[in-house]
């Protein structure tokens, strides 16, 4: 099965200078990114199908994105160019590779399709939604909606994370919430960090948390809780999956190829058995700690027999 991942698309330049403030960086790596280019990427990387529907500029930061997804693997057909020049993130690292993030956008916002392209993108795949600018409006919010839409009506499986970046929401948390909800709504999977959980619940506790969102129609819920690993919760049962234990370098990205790994297995062997979507848990914390120890969202992805081989190997 195919996996759509829509959103943004753009170029991180991520800081090399350790612990120092965006202000006074000078030293910088370019990076190609994007919360659904990275969840596409991760997916094809690991031998699944996945394509990329978003939008970038003319220019050549929007050559790079291009020509890096389909290295990858990843399908760009209903990639699109616009007039505007490509959306760029700089990106602080801290000691304990957490970052900050300064946004210039451009052309991801500048995204539409017709309800004909998104009827034919949608034929016998998973929608992922990586909303990280996707809610900020835009032709881009009203393409992901309407998308969103069609695939509910059609039966069809919806993965939601919300990407949550402060920067991006000054003063407009309520409306970052109330738009996050809707999609949940639509949503049977929803991926979100411990922050996101209470902001968008208002609930600190994880269980009554989750719970609150299998009320919204919710199947199943992954909640990143750091070095912790992950909390899986479904209306029947709950449980915190540990982390695969790494030395992060560049936690950008993790949660993307996290939720890549995780729909990777969905899409080759859809399941609702709890035990199953464990040891996909226990697979997709493998995968986001790998990509951490790396500089960038996708430098550190691999293929799926290499982490077999490797996980072969520390059990013999």
């Amino acid at each position: 099965m195919n996996v759509v991942c829509m959103g943004e698309t753009l170029i991180d330049f991520v800081c090399t200078d350790a612990q120092t403030s965006m202000a006074d960086s000078t030293h910088f790596i370019k990076k190609t990114g994007g919360a659904p280019a990275n969840v596409a990427a991760c997916i094809a990387k690991l031998g699944g199908s996945s394509l990329f529907a978003g939008a970038v500029g003319p220019d050549p930061f929007g050559d790079c994105l291009v020509n890096v997804l389909k290295d990858y693997g990843v399908k760009t057909s209903y990639l699109k160019r616009s007039d505007k020049p490509t959306t760029l993130a700089f990106i602080s690292l801290m000691a304990d590779g957490e970052r900050d993030f300064v946004f210039n956008r451009g052309a991801d916002g500048d995204y539409s399709l017709t309800q004909a392209e998104i009827d034919e993108m949608l034929n016998n795949s998973i929608l992922h939604l990586g909303a990280a600018t996707a809610l900020l409006g835009d032709k881009l919010y009203n393409t992901y909606l309407k998308t969103a839409q069609t695939a509910h009506k059609n039966g069809q499986l919806i993965s939601f994370d919300p990407n949550y970046r402060v920067d991006l929401w000054p003063e407009r948390l309520g409306e970052f919430v109330e738009k996050s909800l809707a999609f949940i709504k639509l949503a049977d999977i929803v991926k979100v960090s411990e922050e996101e959980l209470e902001l968008l619940t208002k609930h600190s506790d994880l269980e009554q948390g989750c719970d609150m969102l299998h009320r919204l129609g919710v199947k199943v819920v992954t909640v990143t809780i750091g070095a912790k690993g992950c909390y899986l919760s479904t209306t029947e049962q709950k449980s915190i999956v540990p982390a695969y234990q790494i030395k992060p370098i560049d936690t950008t990205g993790a949660g993307d190829s996290f939720i890549g790994a995780f729909l990777y297995l969905l899409a080759q062997q859809p399941t609702e058995d709890y035990q199953t979507l464990t040891e996909y848990i226990r697979f997709a914390n493998k995968v986001s700690g790998l990509v951490c120890e790396h500089y960038g969202p996708m430098t550190g992805l691999t293929d799926y027999q290499t982490i077999m081989q490797t996980e072969r190997q520390l059990r013999s």
